[in-house]
């Protein structure tokens, strides 16, 4: 379980609180208005931002000290984060080596998890020879590779068309909350939440609420959230 105890984030004028838990297997969407706090939240979880009060723990554990690498996280950005000298096995052999080595089982498994989504054979190739979505899948990849039960969607597949953004969407539940994975995932299209989320955290005036059943919250959304919808 995740788990945000009296959570302070400051940035200069900027400030973000949160005291909420986010039950194991969750695939929760974190909504909110632009410049409100979703991706700096996120990076709270992840270590990347240090909070000013407040702790994170998974299972009990207290992650708040420790850096990003030693949590157990994985986080998925909107530019994949794939380097473009290195070819797709290269960039997948990272989320299991740091320093990307490959011998044989590796390559297996590499195999194995490219053919999971999609990319069979495609190994060899370099990020420019990818479509947009098969850069994705790609950056899915790593992430079922890197095997860690807090998955962090920070809008990956925001540039994507509508329809190919719903199959990305469809295999991110599949392949990763599929396989019991706590999700988080920011997104400002209700659509994309409907979809596949079963809470939603909201973000707005300096908050983040507690997560709440996505359904009944679109069907019914309350004052903030109804605003920022545009309802």
């Amino acid at each position: 379980m995740l788990r945000l105890e009296g959570l302070e984030i400051r940035q200069g004028d900027f400030a973000l609180d949160a005291d909420w838990a986010l039950a194991d297997g969750s695939v929760c969407a974190v909504m909110g208005p632009s410049g409100g706090g979703k991706s700096t939240l996120l990076a709270a979880i992840a270590g990347f931002l240090a909070p000013r009060a407040g702790r994170v723990s998974w299972d009990g554990r207290d992650l708040t000290a420790l850096p990003p690498a030693a949590r157990p996280i994985s986080i998925l950005f909107q530019d994949n984060n794939l380097f473009p000298h290195l070819t797709v096995e290269r960039n997948l052999a990272l989320g299991i080596d740091p320093k990307g080595r490959l011998d044989a089982a590796r390559r297996r498994e590499i195999e194995a998890v490219l053919d999971r989504v999609g990319l069979h054979a495609m190994g060899a190739r370099r990020p420019a020879a990818l479509s947009g979505g098969q850069q994705s899948r790609a950056a899915l990849a790593r992430v079922l590779l890197m095997d860690r039960p807090l998955v962090l969607l920070d809008e990956p597949f925001a540039a994507l068309g509508p329809g190919l953004r719903m199959e990305m969407l469809d295999l991110a539940r599949e392949v990763l909350a599929g396989e019991g994975r706590t999700l988080m995932m920011v997104s400002h299209a209700p659509e994309d939440a409907a979809r596949i989320a079963s809470d939603i955290v909201l973000v707005d005036a300096g908050r983040a609420a507690a997560p709440a059943p996505a359904g009944p919250l679109l069907e019914t959304p309350p004052p903030a959230l109804r605003a920022y919808l545009g309802r």
